[in-house]
């Protein structure tokens, strides 16, 4: 068990980036132009009025201060009142969280039952043509904006062949998957070209290595010699680039959601960013941030249990 050891100390480690985030989040959000009361109260709110609204938010502070009331009421888990929406901003978020979550995990599970099927047919075949086209195709997809691919997707799938809604989420659990169709192809499109190269050239090298040879010195056949023995020590070095890609999967959905207008927390930062609601742009920041670190620590949990010679 001592090969689990830092997940006892690893949490320690990201106090620091967590507060990193934190501040360099209420930084940019504070450069925004405008002025959030006057979005709020419109071109014809009256001097007055906008200092209200800037007092009762705390607007009118100094920003250390500003910053240091921020840091005061996230130790005690809150985020504030959204400026806009008027409720706390923890509980719009909380609204916000399945739509996003569902996406994530729809798109992740995607683009593995795409990459790896893939890969061990480029791997298998080295060389060849099979394996040349698969390596072409996903050349050509690592250059594909999303945004660019969802639109062309949608044009394709919902209006050319009404095959999948247009957009939205839905209300059952068969129109939520259903309308998480093209979003979740769109970003499994970009993401699954990453781990495909990933996984072939991992699967290229251990096809070759002392251990498969091994295995089919003892008569082994060569399709259990690659499912059991290539497979599984392939996925180790990609599990890291996959949490890495969560990572940017987490703050890509800023783009996806406002296509398909899912209704997540990636689209209500972008209609926080516009309205300047700060408290808002900063909670749903705060919440990827601590998304994607958490994604890494179970990465890292994910490895060591796969590869047992690994030790962080």
């Amino acid at each position: 068990m001592h090969r689990y050891s830092f997940i006892l100390t690893r949490p320690l480690q990201f106090v620091p980036v967590v507060f990193g985030v934190s501040l360099i989040t209420f930084i940019l959000v504070r450069m925004i132009p405008g002025d959030p009361a006057r979005v709020l109260l419109g071109a014809r709110a009256t001097p007055t009025a906008i200092a209200n609204i800037r007092a009762q938010y705390g607007l009118d502070e100094p920003l250390w201060l500003q910053y240091v009331y921020f840091l005061r009421n996230l130790a005690h888990g809150e985020m504030g009142t959204s400026i806009v929406y008027k409720i706390d901003v923890l509980r719009l978020i909380a609204t916000r969280i399945e739509p996003t979550f569902a996406l994530v995990l729809c798109s992740v599970l995607l683009s593995i039952l795409i990459a790896v099927p893939l890969a061990a047919l480029a791997a298998r075949n080295q060389g060849r043509p099979v394996d040349h086209a698969i390596r072409i195709v996903s050349t050509f997809g690592i250059g594909f904006p999303p945004f660019w691919l969802g639109l062309m997707l949608m044009m394709l799938l919902a209006v050319r062949f009404p095959l999948f809604p247009v957009s939205g989420y839905g209300d059952t659990l068969g129109e939520k998957l259903l309308h998480l169709a093209l979003p979740s192809l769109t970003i499994a499109l970009s993401l699954s070209t990453v781990l495909l190269r990933s996984l072939r050239a991992a699967m290229v090298d251990w096809l070759k290595s002392d251990v498969a040879t091994a295995a089919r010195a003892r008569g082994m056949p060569e399709h259990i010699v690659f499912w059991r023995h290539v497979l599984p020590n392939s996925i180790a070095p990609s599990i890291n680039l996959l949490a890495v890609n969560i990572g940017w999967l987490i703050g890509g959905t800023v783009v996806i959601e406002s296509i398909f207008a899912v209704p997540g927390m990636g689209q209500l930062l972008v209609r926080a960013i516009f309205s300047r609601d700060y408290m808002v742009v900063q909670g749903v920041a705060m919440v990827f941030a601590c998304a994607t670190v958490l994604v890494n620590f179970l990465a890292d949990i994910a490895t060591v249990f796969v590869d047992p010679r690994v030790k962080l």
